[in-house]
């Protein structure tokens, strides 16, 4: 049973892509579906044998490298911590699947596009799934693969080649990090195993590394690159531009990329490693840093796009943020709660967007759209649920992990955790502002669109719908149904498989704060979802009158706090110059090519000219200079001297002479 759940993804994503011309687009949708689909129900019977009867599982497959210095086995772990995240892979990798069947009818190269989403959700398992961090690495570069064959199916658009490009060239400096990780993990435990390195873990806490003669917390500079590692993947502040360009992508690709697979693996990463982050200090501290000015930035820029796949994703920038300070204030049951929650709501409002880009011809700006809640009634409503859970609403699933992260937050009592509790707060307020401002554009003001496409709109297929529902139910009750079971006081449900220092437990402090503290981001939520009302329906002039008043801040916001404006400009065009002329000119065609292949050829070339003007023609000349060599052979081994022998010197002239006469 454990086996088939990395098996059947694997053949389905082989079947797809090999026989998809011969079994036919439906054929291949069918099958990439169905098989996905069981790859979910035996992840439930995973999830109730290893999460809610607590027997772990671990399996040896096989030996897969075996030196004298460096033993790694491929084998398969299968902890609580595991069948989460099989649970949220599966479910929503099966409903993707079975949503782009319809969504993406008509195109010829269906079955390649479902074999491509069946290959990431197999990655994704062996990411989560492996017993080792080498074995994790083949699951993080799978699912980088994948990001960018899925991200530029459409190869023949030249923005999604660019989009795809970026986003394997940002996630490669995070992939550096998690490189230098597994090697000072190897060179200091001698081991790449889980198990063994958490085993030695608190007998290393004062062990220390030289890096450029400075010496070094080795726990410490760990944490900081599994950080940069997870920043890459989960699309934190400084790599996270590649995030909003994966919008190039179908839709349903970036339901996926956003809901269970690429971004969640940083977040995966750093829970993971908690029994080693957990003895650094300054790790933590960083993570919480971090995490919680991506929830803020991401936030902030999400008010002022008008693309409609761009708002949702820069929502989830700002959700992984959230993660991740959670996880910085040693609450990784509740950043994995987030994790999972998010993962539904957030699949619910990219496949719902897709149904009304594909109701409206294509059209993603939601200042060409509005007025659709007459012609996509059910759309909205799902939309509409999927957007107040993740704003916080009151008793939705998104309400009992992001305000859970808060109030964790606030009860740390360190200067960071105050700091994320109160950035995380103002970023609420944020995220009701965008909601509700998305929704209003999209279906209730009245409509831009022309008068031939809106007329046209209408409700998507069943094969669209069902997992709308389905996805719309888990935004509604996944949170309160599992809410005891990750964040309840005295709950045992992830064991050994998540490690929190004792000294930074805080559950207890987080449920007697005062209640202004703990009904202050439902109020923000409330207070940005009316303004944008508000504003947009009551007093649009206002909006309109902010764009030239406000000018700056809005070009600020606009583009994205300018960071890919300084990144061209202080980055790529210097290292671009410095490759074209410095590399290329100097070196490649310069240096090397003079010391290297051309320079051998022209000595070569050289030397055979030289060497062919010796060929005089006349015979004498060849008689003399075997008559020289013959002498100079006999001096030689007759042992006598060449450089003492003045009558062979003498003769080198003439010798010369005959060889090249005067013309």
């Amino acid at each position: 049973m454990y086996l088939l759940v990395l098996f059947i993804p694997l053949v389905s994503s082989i079947v797809g892509g090999l026989l998809g011309r011969k079994i036919g687009e439906k054929g291949a949708g069918i099958f990439t579906s169905s098989s996905i689909v069981i790859t979910f129900v035996i992840s439930l019977f995973i999830l109730f044998e290893v999460g809610f009867n607590g027997s772990a599982t671990y399996i040896t497959l096989w030996t897969w490298m075996d030196t004298s210095t460096f033993n790694v086995s491929f084998g398969l772990i299968f902890d609580s911590l595991t069948a989460i995240m099989l649970i949220v892979v599966t479910s929503v990798s099966s409903l993707v699947h079975i949503y782009s069947t319809q969504y993406m009818s008509g195109d010829p190269h269906l079955p390649r596009f479902m074999s491509y989403l069946s290959l990431f959700t197999f990655f994704m398992l062996i990411l989560v799934t492996g017993d080792n961090i080498l074995q994790l690495f083949i699951g993080w570069e799978g699912v980088g693969l994948c990001s960018y064959l899925l991200i530029n199916f459409w190869y023949t658009r030249l923005q999604a080649n660019k989009s795809a490009i970026k986003a394997m060239i940002v996630n490669r400096i995070g992939d550096a990090a998690l490189v230098l990780a597994m090697f000072i993990i190897f060179y200091t435990y001698k081991s790449l195993d889980y198990n063994i390195i958490f085993a030695l873990t608190p007998y290393l806490i004062n062990d220390t590394i030289l890096i450029l003669g400075y010496s070094c917390s080795t726990l410490t500079l760990i944490g900081i690159l599994l950080l940069v590692g997870a920043a890459g993947k989960s699309a934190q502040l400084g790599l996270h531009t590649w995030l909003p360009d994966a919008m190039e992508g179908p839709t349903p690709v970036s339901a996926l990329i956003h809901a269970a697979t690429m971004v969640t693996a940083g977040i995966f990463l750093v829970i993971r490693f908690s029994p080693l982050i957990e003895y650094s200090s300054i790790s933590l501290f960083w993570i919480t840093v971090f995490g919680a000015i991506t929830a803020f930035f991401a936030a902030t820029v999400g008010l002022v796009q008008n693309d409609i796949k761009k708002v949702i994703a820069y929502s989830t920038c700002s959700q992984l943020g959230y993660m991740l300070f959670a996880c910085g204030i040693s609450n990784y049951s509740t950043g994995l709660f987030h994790l999972m929650n998010h993962a539904f709501f957030k699949a619910l409002l990219f496949l719902s967007a897709g149904c009304v880009i594909h109701a409206m011809s294509d059209e993603q700006d939601m200042r060409k759209l509005g007025g659709l809640i007459r012609s996509l009634p059910f759309t909205y409503s799902l939309m509409l649920i999927g957007s107040l859970s993740l704003m916080g609403f009151p008793f939705l699933t998104g309400f009992y992990s992001k305000d859970a992260i808060l109030e964790l937050a606030y009860a740390s009592y360190t200067t960071h955790g105050t700091f994320a509790h109160w950035l995380g707060t103002i970023s609420a307020f944020f995220t009701a502002f965008y909601s509700m401002r998305l929704l209003y554009l999209t279906f209730l003001t009245d409509t831009n669109a022309s008068q031939g496409i809106f007329k046209k709109s209408h409700e998507n297929p069943l094969e669209m719908s069902i997992p709308l529902i389905i996805l719309g139910f888990g935004s509604i009750f996944v949170g309160y149904l599992f809410r005891e079971a990750f964040i309840g006081p005295g709950s045992n449900f992830f064991g050994s498989s998540i490690f929190v220092n004792p000294e930074n437990v805080n559950l207890l402090e987080a449920e007697f704060l005062a209640p202004i503290i703990k009904w202050t981001p439902v109020l923000l939520s409330f207070t940005g979802a009316g303004s944008a009302l508000i504003l947009y329906h009551l007093n649009p002039s206002f909006i309109i009158s902010m764009k030239y008043y406000g000018r700056d801040l809005y070009i600020f916001l606009n583009n994205k706090w300018h960071f890919d404006s300084i990144y061209n400009y202080y980055i790529v065009k210097p290292l671009m110059f410095w490759g074209h002329n410095i590399s290329y000119k100097v070196l490649d065609r310069g240096l090397i090519e003079y010391v290297g292949p051309q320079g051998i050829i022209l000595v070569l070339r050289r030397l055979g000219k030289w060497i062919s003007s010796l060929q005089s023609g006349y015979v004498y000349n060849y008689a003399f200079a075997i008559f020289i060599g013959t002498t100079i052979y006999l001096l030689l081994i007759s042992n006598i001297e060449i450089y003492n022998n003045m009558e062979i010197i003498g003769i080198l002239p003439v010798f010369a002479y005959i060889l090249h006469p005067k013309s």
